[in-house]
């Protein structure tokens, strides 16, 4: 979860650093912040989370204000999903390429509309924490020089992420705030009682229905202190990390990454190259699309309680000890909910078929398992 910190470098540290420690916090060092892995414990906070509700700081990540005429326009020559798919309200997933069609980074992409004040569309851009720095330097060089005002939005604020099967019932009675009307990958600012004005959107990272929070650092503090008053479990890195892997969701800087382009990520659905429109890496993607592709990412179950972690080799089963590896894996670890080892690899072609027989070699022995849907949860 992290390299260790670089004793020339000072970590950065969220608003509720010292309310999380206060809370339990175990801090370790992440993408250039000071964060909690854990509280009470990765298992206690990951069950949590499956069937009840946990809330994360998650206020290193950055958000980006994009402000302008023809914003989204312009944005729109950066990614290559169709952003006028969603309207007013809405969201949507993509992926920032660079002219090789590989992965700056993975984003989310809100549009507020347009304001009639400003007379300018306004969209809001949450990004990875250690892509920030690049992925402002990308965009102001792309967009500005098009009139595009690019601003840090989220600030001192605090971005926390309410998830759960009770995330709604919670948030509408922390909020006294009506949410009916709000699908997945729909936003709108929200009142909160005693509190004040949020941001909130119904997006997440762990595969299960929640919402995503913006308020300015007091009101954040409050209601941190308002969720963990109410019961609801202080979730670190550690159980954000194993339920996105469970999901399926992808980790920017280990399943993809400027290497990797998003067709090869099994992220095609993010591709609308019937879009009659230009955007970087487009034309690397129609040229990886016409030839086809040599490795693909897949999903790995083992069937022992081995673990697989990041880099170790899969081999196909059954050819003898002397065969070369179809493909390595990208992260992975121990599934609570499975009660197993899975993960997600990088392997040729030919072998990414759903039920192969596949072996991930750890510690130098040959563990058995197979390729499975990466959507592990589909698999309960």
């Amino acid at each position: 979860m992290g390299s260790q910190p670089d004793a020339t470098k000072v970590l950065r540290r969220t608003p509720l650093f010292e309310a999380a420690r206060s809370a339990g916090g175990r801090m370790v060092a992440f993408a250039g912040w000071e964060m909690a892995v854990q509280f009470a414990g990765l298992l206690q906070e990951h069950k949590a989370v499956r069937e009840h509700c946990g809330i994360f700081d998650i206020s290193h990540m950055g958000v980006l204000r994009l402000s302008g005429a023809g914003a989204k326009d312009a944005l729109q020559g950066l990614v290559p999903t169709d952003l006028f798919r969603i309207g007013p309200g809405e969201a949507c997933y993509t992926v920032l390429l660079n002219e090789n069609g590989g992965i700056l980074d993975d984003l989310i992409v809100y549009d507020r509309g347009w304001d009639e004040a400003t007379q300018a569309h306004e969209l809001l851009l949450v990004i990875n924490a250690a892509c920030s720095a690049t992925d402002m330097a990308w965009i102001c060089n792309h967009l500005e020089p098009a009139g595009i005002e690019v601003a840090d939005h989220k600030k001192d604020g605090v971005l926390l992420a309410l998830q759960g099967p009770e995330a709604a019932s919670q948030l509408k009675k922390l909020s006294g705030a009506r949410l009916e009307g709000m699908p997945r990958f729909s936003h709108r600012q929200v009142e909160i009682q005693g509190i004040g004005k949020a941001f909130v959107a119904r997006t997440g990272y762990t595969g299960e229905d929640g919402f995503e929070l913006l308020l300015d650092e007091q009101a954040g503090l409050e209601f941190w202190n308002r969720c963990l008053q109410e019961g609801i479990t202080p979730c670190g890195l550690g159980a954000r990390d194993t339920l996105r892997l469970e999901a399926g969701m992808l980790l920017y800087g280990s399943d993809m990454d400027t290497s990797t382009t998003p067709l090869e990520a099994g992220l095609g659905w993010l591709v609308h190259l019937e879009m009659p429109k230009p955007f970087v890496g487009r034309q690397a993607l129609e040229q990886q699309s016409e030839r086809g592709l040599s490795r693909r990412l897949v999903g790995v179950k083992l069937a022992s309680k081995a673990i697989p972690r990041e880099g170790y080799p899969l081999f196909l089963a059954g050819n003898g000890s002397g065969k070369q590896p179809i493909g390595k894996v990208s992260s992975g670890g121990w599934s609570p909910t499975l009660n197993a080892g899975i993960a997600l690899a990088y392997v040729t072609a030919e072998t990414a078929r759903i039920g192969t027989a596949i072996e991930i070699e750890i510690r130098g022995k040959k563990i058995p398992g197979e390729i499975v849907r990466k959507q592990f949860l589909s698999d309960r």
